[in-house]
């Protein structure tokens, strides 16, 4: 009996701290609480992974007629990522069948209107909340599970009833489970006797690399049209099954703001619809009628734009959803004290997501008819635009680096795009196109997607661009709130052509998900295979060949053989060096790298230089090193790591550079210092060991801010530095005559100085700018650099790549007689390629070195002064990166640990 009574109360209890969150409300005890599941109340503890998997499971099976719950991915870590659909009975149990109806009406090639009328009479609206896409940003999947449990267990409710009734909720709890793991873990282990609310407390304060990113430090919301983490593609391939009318991504920012929702900051992408727009003023009204009532501070149209494709909150806009992204003042614990001395709480941040995901949900359902047509309409007219428009088709030639054609091809079928492959050569527009070339027609559903992912530019607004020149006159920071350039052509440097007229020939649909293809001969070799370089599937084979210890050979020039030019790079491997098994492991590894191989039977040439050439030398297998922690930027270490070790198979060893001085150098070949800041203190004892190691073998290959490092004179390891800003009118003189003595110390002010007059405006604004400044701040815009053809870096390499350039640092080229530029930044007139650029950076990148090539003693010293592993998703320069790692050792004269090989 008191077993009973003790029992009924904590049950009270716990019932009683869910109605907390939304006053007024009555809950079925059946439905369990997160007390009775997870042994604390919603907001008194911040949930791991394994706990919000726990808790949407017991929901699952207590409520199984109203809410079911589906894995759509594993990270990399291993842990499950799921979603919970919630509804009522009926809907819930037609979910195939409300899937099966949104895809048709996806297709209005497919569906004709009488057809999709009826379908949307009878279709809920389905919504999709994310939470918790940046495993620091942690309110969000609290608040997720708060959402599921109000919905199932509301009794009395109208409003509940309502959206149960017209809308399948699809909520994704945790969109990046080892992020949030990371910073839980962090939090748990600098927990004490109770809370701290000092910003500075180490339970809040994440060491590198902190929360924020997955398993391999990429930023999730940046990662929706590249496709490279498991975790966005499980995600997409699920929202392409759904096509949600509502995507609401939900983020967290600084602890000193209140909360943000639609609608938007300027600029919008021009590829948006209008009645998108509209749509987010009903979910914008209807959050602040709620935020209102419950007394929440808000914000909108400021910060948060929704121009770049690749946030949750803007790449399901175009498939036709209604796309926004929702962001809660954050404490990052459990309490944050803010500079006004209140205290913020984890429990109020977990309630104001959850009160604006309930709200989001009620807009939904009482607009249920209008998205549905509102989708409908958007694919529709895109269709229409399509068929209309200049631009009929884009054109993807199989040429060049292939591999990177065939990816990109495959990158957009998975993203829900129609693509077709020429299943033989065809002409079109007075061009003539290989087999295995695409067609990308944008008379279909996803033509916006197309043209926003492949136009070489998307223009930002006007008015926009003039307000962001005025304010950088005055110093002020712009409102770019990210790259402004990422045409995929560019970024994998893959030509597209635009057609106004529609291709005749033979073509398939390329499938999502479509394997690589490699192409191996059938007969055994008498001599060798050759492997022509320049492409991805030919790195990948070379990563793979080399981890199988096969004896491989590189040449430095070209030649032609059997009337075939094979290009410098090359590589060749000789049957009676390697094993008895080589044409099996041939096989293999040119199939799961998507490679071409060729068989010769003769080393003789029609052109070009002999297999025994002393242009043909050994590839020397790399053993690499890539600094880890502070003060790398983990992104930049992380997207390294992933290129080289996930993209083409090879393993990489982190250090950490506190450990450096501890490390035996000589047991690797290759060290890549990746884009960081302020290496000088961090590195300042190991830079004379760093020296040492490259004058004796090593490849050092630095990376964005690492290039400052370098070129350090007590680093003294490259012979180049950051430049000043160059204005076209030198700042006004200070009116000291030439040969005045200059104060002794530049930084204090005189007490006084020489009068000039200022007769005009023109005259002050010279007056007020800084005598010596960085260039200014690049959002993100893409450039094009030329390469020179005669050096070994730019084997495989096309005439001319793409960079995507940010930050401030511009480098002086190297003197011919400290080293090659191998790349260099267009002319001035010829370098923008994609995005906004200020002037003055025009002007002055020109004819910089993008990729610089040092001789250092017997060893190498590479730099890369753009980060050429980007979010990865820069695939057009992965040859050249891959040049430096694979190839540097072989170029060195005698690598560390190894006898030299002239």
């Amino acid at each position: 009996m008191r077993k009973s009574a003790f029992t009924f109360a904590l049950l009270v209890c716990s019932l009683s701290a869910q109605t907390e969150f939304w006053p007024g409300a009555q809950y079925d005890p059946s439905i369990p609480t997160f007390r009775k599941v997870l042994g604390y109340d919603p907001g008194e503890r911040i949930a791991s992974h394994a706990h919000i998997i726990q808790y949407f499971d017991a929901l699952a099976a207590a409520a199984p007629s109203r809410m079911r719950v589906f894995e759509y991915a594993r990270s990399w870590e291993g842990r499950r990522l799921i979603y919970a659909a919630v509804g009522s009975e009926q809907n819930i149990r037609r979910l195939d069948e409300i899937k099966k109806a949104m895809k048709a009406l996806a297709d209005p090639r497919k569906t004709q209107e009488a057809a999709a009328q009826k379908l949307m009479s009878g279709l809920p609206a389905v919504i999709w909340l994310g939470y918790g896409v940046h495993g620091n940003e942690i309110s969000s999947p609290d608040a997720a599970m708060l959402t599921a449990y109000h919905l199932l267990a509301s009794r009395n409710d109208k409003m509940a009833a309502e959206i149960l009734a017209n809308v399948v909720v699809l909520i994704d709890p945790t969109q990046n489970p080892d992020g949030r793991d990371r910073f839980v873990h962090n939090f748990q282990v600098n927990e004490g006797l109770e809370p701290s609310a000092e910003p500075a407390a180490a339970e809040r304060v994440e060491p590198w690399p902190g929360g924020r990113t997955n398993h391999y430090y990429f930023d999730m919301n940046r990662d929706w049209f590249a496709l490279t983490q498991p975790e966005t593609r499980g995600r997409i391939k699920t929202l392409l099954e759904w096509y949600p009318l509502v995507f609401v991504d939900l983020h967290e920012m600084g602890g000193e703001s209140t909360y943000y929702f639609a609608p938007e900051a300027v600029p919008y992408n021009p590829h948006l619809a209008s009645d998108q727009r509209a749509a987010l003023e009903w979910f914008g009204r209807n959050n602040s009628r709620w935020f209102d009532e419950f007394g929440f501070p808000y914000f909108t149209r400021e910060v948060y734009d929704a121009f770049y494709p690749g946030y949750g909150a803007s790449w399901p806009s175009y498939f036709g959803s209604v796309a926004m992204t929702y962001e809660n003042g954050s404490s990052r614990g459990l309490l944050y004290r803010r500079a006004d001395n209140t205290v913020l709480t984890f429990r109020d941040t977990v309630r104001r997501h959850f009160v604006a995901s309930v709200s989001t949900a009620e807009t939904a359902a009482k607009n249920r008819d209008q998205l549905l047509a509102n989708f409908w309409k958007y694919r529709v007219t895109a269709i229409e635009e399509g068929r209309k428009e200049n631009i009929r088709e884009y054109l993807l030639a199989r040429t060049g680096d292939v591999s990177a054609v065939d990816k990109l091809a495959v990158t957009l079928a998975d993203q829900g795009i129609e693509v077709k492959r020429a299943m033989a050569a065809f002409q079109h527009e007075g061009k003539n196109y290989p087999t295995g070339s695409y067609v990308i027609p944008l008379a279909q559903p996803a033509k916006r997607l197309i043209r926003t992912l492949l136009d070489t530019n998307v223009p930002l607004e006007e008015q926009f661009l003039k307000e962001q020149e005025r304010r950088r006159r005055k110093k002020l920071p712009d409102e770019i709130y990210d790259v402004t350039a990422w045409s995929l052509c560019l970024l994998y440097n893959v030509p597209c052509s635009t057609s106004s007229t529609e291709t005749q020939g033979s073509f398939q649909t390329v499938q999502p998900g479509e394997p690589l293809r490699g192409i191996v001969p059938a007969a055994r070799p008498a001599l060798a295979y050759l492997v022509p370089w320049g492409t991805q599937g030919a790195v990948r084979f070379l990563a793979a060949a080399l981890r199988e210890n096969l004896t491989l050979w590189t040449t430095d020039k070209g030649f032609t053989q059997n009337g075939r030019k094979f290009p410098r790079g090359t590589l060749i491997a000789y049957v009676k060096q390697n094993p008895p098994t080589l044409s099996e492991t041939v096989s293999k590894l040119a199939a799961s790298a998507g490679a071409e191989v060729v068989a010769t039977n003769t080393g003789w040439v029609e052109e070009g230089v002999n297999f025994g050439s002393n242009y043909v030398m050994a590839v020397r297998k790399p053993s690499i090193a890539l600094l880890w922690d502070q003060p790398t930027s983990s992104q930049s270490a992380g997207h390294t790591r992933f290129v080289i070790e996930r993209q083409y198979g090879y393993p990489v060893t982190p250090i950490r550079t506190s450990s450096l001085n501890a490390t035996d150098l000589a047991r690797f070949n290759v060290i890549i210092v990746p884009d960081g800041f302020t290496y000088s203190g961090p590195l300042a004892s190991a830079a004379v060991r760093l020296r040492d190691w490259v004058r004796a073998g090593g490849t050092i290959i630095g990376i964005g801010g690492a290039v400052s490092w370098m070129s350090e004179p007590a680093v003294g390891l490259l012979a180049t530095s950051e430049e000043y800003l160059v204005r076209d009118t030198p700042p006004a003189s200070s009116g000291r005559p030439a040969d005045a003595p200059k104060p002794a110390d530049p930084a204090k002010p005189e007490a006084r100085t020489p009068g000039k007059l200022l007769n005009s405006e023109a005259d002050y604004l010279k007056a007020i700018q800084p005598e010596r400044e960085s260039p200014d701040s690049v959002a993100g815009v893409l450039v094009r650099a030329k390469t020179d053809p005669d050096h070994w870096a730019a084997a495989g390499l096309p005439e001319t790549l793409h960079v995507l350039v940010n930050g401030s640092r511009i480098y002086a080229p190297l003197k011919l007689d400290r080293g090659a530029n191998v790349a260099v930044f267009e002319a001035p007139d010829k370098l923008l390629a994609g995005g906004y650029l200020w002037e003055e950076n025009r002007k002055q990148l020109g004819y910089k070195p993008f990729l610089m090539v040092q001789r250092e003693g017997r060893g190498n010293v590479v730099a890369f002064t753009a980060d050429p592993n980007y979010r990865a998703y820069m695939d057009g320069l992965n040859i050249a990166f891959l040049n430096a790692v694979f190839r540097g050792p072989s170029r060195t004269r005698g690598g560390v640990g190894e006898e030299a090989v002239e």
